[in-house]
């Protein structure tokens, strides 16, 4: 239980700083370079990382030697979902679709170092 509390601070304090970057780039800078749908990509991503932490620690708990497995089919699955997200989002007939994906790729790949760093995190202890 303590992993999962510790995951969510996490995210939370991560989410934080990203809609904080996010806000300061809108107020300052012109805001044609952040997209009207950036708020349900950072959303999106909130809710797909804790949902995939999630699932990766419950399986974890059931089985310690898949983990390389397990953690690599969460980024799988993380992978997969934005993909869908992106092609519904495309879909939906979205103005600037160019901001709209480099937006959604920064913000992947902040989460994607989000993910990285808790997994060496978790590894450092557990390596002799």
């Amino acid at each position: 239980m303590h992993t999962i509390k510790k995951l969510t601070f996490w995210l939370f304090l991560i989410s934080l700083l990203i809609a904080g970057v996010i806000y300061l780039l809108e107020y300052f800078f012109d805001p044609y370079w952040i997209h009207e749908k950036v708020w349900i990509i950072l959303s999106f991503f909130v809710i797909l990382t804790w949902l995939t932490g999630m699932f990766t620690h419950y399986l974890l708990g059931i089985s310690k030697e898949n983990s390389v497995n397990i953690l690599l089919g969460a980024i799988g699955i993380r992978l997969l979902a934005s993909i869908g997200f992106v092609a519904v989002m495309l879909v939906l007939k979205l103005e600037n679709i160019i901001w709209f994906v480099v937006n959604f790729f920064i913000i992947y790949f902040f989460y994607l170092l989000f993910d990285i760093y808790g997994v060496i995190a978790n590894l450092r202890p557990n390596s002799k």
